[in-house]
């Protein structure tokens, strides 16, 4: 047998599966997006829609609004993971740091928790009259934090709970890119008198781009479908100020059976998801084709 066929061999398993889990239910998805059904309706069949469900998403304040506020929220976490997981990975890389086995063990204990488990957990943290986090802001600083009342106070802390729960996967993946880098470029730069900065900027990012843009992608379709830790934490309040889009889509699907308009919502976001990953692409790459 040919090389190239027992290659093939060995992808078929996994070809087969991503076939059947994913484009399988990808086709039908796009499907029941030409048809209004809803289950609970008068009429519970499959009756044509046509392109008016994508229509309706145009002038859905709700969707729109839940889409713009779910970019904002993917933004903050996606910046803010990656500026403090660089931190953390040279910080847990020091030779210097004592006990770094042990630092590197408790930091990565969230990555392992449940989603649904890190939003109720949180929940029983910032629940006012319960949490100790509403408790110790106002002794502090005098300050009303209330989740269930003030949408600041409960999108910040939606963002701070994805940070404890996700920094640590960025910490791991730069700590592994950076472990894997070449030295010599790294000391040729300092013999030329580049300073922390240039070298940063100039050597070590450039050589770090294949760890970035797949953690960057990776991160950026986990918060763009953020669902079951908001739900926990919040069930997308107080008036809809982390009502997500993935909740929004989950609303629509399950407890209002809508399936068509919620197909439809699926097939938009995933297309926006697309345009995010490849605009991101191109901006860290600098080409549309491969990495540098």
């Amino acid at each position: 047998m040919k090389q190239s066929n027992i290659g093939w061999l060995f992808l078929a398993p996994a070809t087969l599966i991503l076939f059947v889990v994913g484009f399988i239910p990808f086709i039908y998805i796009l499907y029941v997006g030409f048809f209004d059904w809803n289950t609970n309706a008068v009429d519970p069949t499959l009756r044509w829609a046509g392109l008016q469900n994508y229509r309706n998403l145009v002038f859905d304040a709700t969707f729109l609004n839940s889409l713009a506020r779910t970019l904002v929220f993917a933004f903050f976490v996606v910046v803010s993971e990656l500026l403090l997981g660089y931190v953390l990975a040279r910080a847990l890389m020091a030779d210097r740091l004592w006990g770094r086995q042990f630092f590197r063990t408790i930091h990565t204990l969230p990555i392992v928790v449940a989603p649904i488990a890190v939003g109720a957990t949180w929940r029983l943290l910032c629940v006012p009259g319960f949490g100790i986090v509403p408790y110790y802001l106002k002794l502090w600083f005098g300050i009303d934090y209330n989740i269930s009342t003030n949408a600041y106070h409960a999108f910040a802390t939606a963002i701070i709970m994805d940070l404890w729960h996700w920094t640590p996967f960025i910490t791991l993946s730069l700590m592994a890119g950076l472990t894997a880098l070449p030295k010599e470029p790294l000391e040729q730069a300092q013999i030329d008198g580049g300073n922390k900065l240039q070298i940063f900027w100039y050597v070590i990012v450039p050589m770090l781009k294949p760890v970035l843009l797949t953690t960057v992608f990776i991160r950026l379709m986990d918060a763009l479908r953020s669902v079951d830790e908001i739900w926990m934490l919040t069930k997308g309040g107080p008036a809809e100020a982390t009502r997500f889009i993935g909740l929004h889509i989950w609303i629509n699907v399950f407890p209002k059976t809508d399936y068509g308009y919620g197909a439809a919502m699926s097939l938009l976001t995933l297309y926006v998801t697309i345009v995010l990953s490849w605009l991101l692409f191109v901006a860290m790459t600098g080409r549309k084709g491969g990495v540098q």
